[in-house]
């Protein structure tokens, strides 16, 4: 039986991966009594008289929304908000799991942005954070950038800033292995949607001056007259020489291959036409753009991937368990950039070794989550 069968198979023993449990047992009359009426009239009462006490009455503070519409759900893209249910429960199981937050999944039945905004700023008074989830772009910019500016608890997209994190960690000792730096290197991003964009805009703020993207037409330049609004808002800050072209075009020359797109799109020809020592984030799911093997063999030095049996797993769940710790601890009231910093140099950091197959965390270890947490505290004034 392969994998998706198994996951078939456990998915429909169990009727999905999460349930509700419960603090406060309620076996005795009195029990009944503190827990629910009369006793719960005095909490209701004080947080009445000072909305502010909400936090110390109820299970609020640890609680996170994860949010969808199903549109850019995993690599099967636009599948609706049922379908995307086992994704969003896998993630509360991950929050739970590895950070002892509690999540909740909410999927929505509507892909208009004033809707979802809307709808989860309604949310508001229940949760402790929010975390966005398999959001089209480039409407998943919109919706988080309004949700960050009206709502008092964080909001994070994890699609984006997930994954920019990780990858930056990863990228940080992957340097350090083959002795080059940010501001000298020549990276080349493949997808130009959520991650890619994120991606990029992170790594440009440690410095680094010469990246192209691409999407599925090729490179993101001034030349073409297809692009939307948020890519022709990225290339202001990409593709310095202008140059144009399709992926082979990009990587020739270039020190590092980042890829949030489809499967088998690089060719070992394309990898050998890369700089020497190349570092491969080949992080297509379930198939990469290339295989470890073949880009090894093709001359790439280190090379890492989404999947779990290779080297070097880039996966989003070293970072959010952590941060939304972190920041419910803290009471924060907004993830900032300062914070997604922090979480990337601790997951780096805790590498203590970093060599060509150890660039990244082991997913599976859940103290990364506390290192993560105290990082993300740290930044909090």
């Amino acid at each position: 039986m392969d994998i998706y069968q198994q996951s078939l198979k456990l998915h429909k023993k169990n009727r999905g991966k999460i349930a509700l449990a419960v603090k406060t047992p309620i076996v005795t009359r009195e029990d009944l009594s503190l827990s629910y009426t009369p006793g719960v009239a005095e909490p209701c009462r004080e947080i009445a008289k000072d909305v502010e006490k909400v936090w110390d009455y109820t299970s609020r503070r640890n609680w996170v929304a994860v949010v969808t519409d199903g549109t850019a759900v995993l690599g099967l893209g636009d599948i609706g908000p049922e379908a995307g249910l086992p994704v969003m429960e896998g993630k509360a199981a991950l929050f739970k799991e590895f950070g002892n937050v509690d999540a909740f999944p909410i999927c929505l039945r509507t892909k208009n942005p004033d809707e979802i905004v809307a709808i989860v700023k309604a949310l508001e008074p229940s949760f402790g954070g929010i975390n966005l989830e398999d959001i089209s772009a480039p409407r998943c910019f919109e919706i988080e950038e309004r949700l960050k500016a009206e709502m008092n608890i964080p909001v994070f997209h994890d699609d984006q800033h997930g994954t920019a994190i990780v990858v930056l960690a990863g990228l940080t000792n992957a340097l350090k292995i083959v002795g080059k730096k940010f501001e000298k290197i020549k990276v080349v991003v493949s997808g130009a949607g959520a991650a890619g964009t994120a991606i990029t805009k992170i790594l440009l703020s440690q410095g680094v001056k010469n990246i192209l993207l691409t999407d599925s037409k090729g490179i993101i330049s001034g030349d073409r007259k297809d692009l939307n609004e948020a890519k022709k808002k990225i290339l202001e800050k990409t593709n310095p020489e202008n140059i144009s072209g399709t992926l082979p075009d990009a990587l020739r020359g270039a020190d590092v291959f980042i890829g949030v797109s489809a499967p088998n799109i690089v060719t070992a020809e394309m990898i050998s036409s890369m700089a020497k020592d190349s570092i491969v984030f080949a992080m297509a799911n379930p198939a990469p753009e290339i295989m470890p093997d073949i880009a090894k063999s093709a001359g790439a030095r280190i090379v890492a991937t989404g999947r779990s049996d290779f080297p070097n797993q880039v996966n989003n769940v070293l970072v959010f368990p952590g941060l939304f710790r972190g920041v419910l601890d803290a009471k924060a009231k907004s993830i900032t950039e300062e914070m997604k910093l922090a979480a990337a140099r601790a997951l780096a950091d805790y590498v203590t070794n970093p060599n060509e197959e150890n660039i990244i965390p082991n997913p599976l270890d859940k103290n990364v989550a506390r290192v993560v947490a105290e990082a993300v505290k740290g930044c909090v004034k």
